[in-house]
């Protein structure tokens, strides 16, 4: 798999990440071994995982297969930025709960450092310059060796950005982590001229719109899908009269390329203007085989100007 530098840094990771955020609740162990030994044998090296997800069991699994794979072969990426509440997870992005959020991951992962550590969103809760003095004291004590954020808007981007290259001594932010897909194309609007300006690296999360853009709600939805589960939100906000002519658009692309709609929707992510590595979630082992097969693609220039007018606002 071809690789890209992560924004203005050093970090080279493979042009496709490896998502587990469901790992250890609907990817058990065996699945999650079968994922990420054929994504290594593919040359994939990002993983990317978060202090969060499933309640720590993420972590906990990757942490138990990594060495089977070869830690020094992995660019491991997670993120912090939560604490327990009465009601579940409270965001908390205070350099306490930050820095008490790596020594969590550090332990479940089984290493002494990240190589890519996010703060997972935005919140109030302390002061940017405190968030990013976080971020600061997790390299310079060597927990990680680069530093990004997930989920900021453009202005929060900026802001950000900007704090950790005014003084000397701050750890610049390597990237950030958004949404972004055929089906939700909001961060073109602020967030990637604003990665762009201040030289980030854009890893999109959620490439397939939650597996709408696959085409498997074409016709209904299937028993053991995300949308007949507990995500189904996520799936649903994209079954709009929207959302099916992106599909239908995608639907006609791949039929005239040979392509399924699967790759046409991820070629056309993996290959935006600014994009480093778009993060895919397989549940098995098959599904990733499908995925990796977009590694010789390259989407013709019509189809991409078809699918942007489709797309577009």
């Amino acid at each position: 798999m071809l690789q890209r530098a992560l924004g203005h840094t050093g970090l080279s990771v493979s042009r496709l990440g490896l998502g587990t955020a469901m790992w250890g609740t609907q990817v058990d162990e065996h699945e999650a071994r079968d994922l990420l030994g054929t994504y290594v044998d593919a040359g994939g090296t990002l993983v990317d995982t978060a202090v969060m997800y499933g309640a720590g069991a993420s972590e906990e699994l990757l942490g138990r297969l990594m060495g089977e794979v070869g830690r020094e072969q992995l660019v491991v990426a997670s993120k912090g930025g939560f604490r327990a509440g009465p009601d579940g997870p409270v965001r908390d992005t205070s350099r306490r709960t930050l820095l008490q959020n790596l020594d969590t991951s550090l332990e479940r992962l089984r290493t002494d450092h990240v190589d890519l550590w996010q703060v997972h969103v935005w919140s109030d809760a302390a002061p940017v310059e405190e968030t990013m003095a976080a971020l600061d004291q997790a390299v310079t004590s060597g927990r990680a060796r680069y530093v990004g954020v997930c989920n900021y808007a453009g202005w929060q981007l900026a802001q950000a950005a900007t704090w950790q290259r005014a003084i000397p001594g701050r750890v610049p932010l390597a990237s950030t982590q958004e949404e972004y897909s055929l089906l939700n194309r909001d961060l073109e609007r602020e967030v990637l001229p604003a990665a762009r300006s201040t030289g980030l690296g854009v890893l999109p999360y959620s490439p397939l719109g939650g597996g709408v853009l696959t085409g498997k709600y074409r016709t209904g939805t299937p028993a053991h899908s995300r949308g007949a589960g507990r995500l189904s939100a996520s799936v649903d906000r994209y079954l709009d009269d929207h959302g099916r002519a992106v599909v239908e658009g995608v639907a006609r692309a791949a039929d005239g390329l040979g392509w399924t709609p699967l790759q046409v929707a991820l070629v056309w992510v993996r290959d935006r203007p600014g994009v480093t590595a778009p993060i895919v979630g397989a549940r098995t082992a098959t599904q990733l085989k499908d995925v990796l097969g977009v590694e010789g693609l390259t989407l013709p220039p019509e189809i991409v100007a078809a699918l942007d007018d489709v797309s577009g606002d």
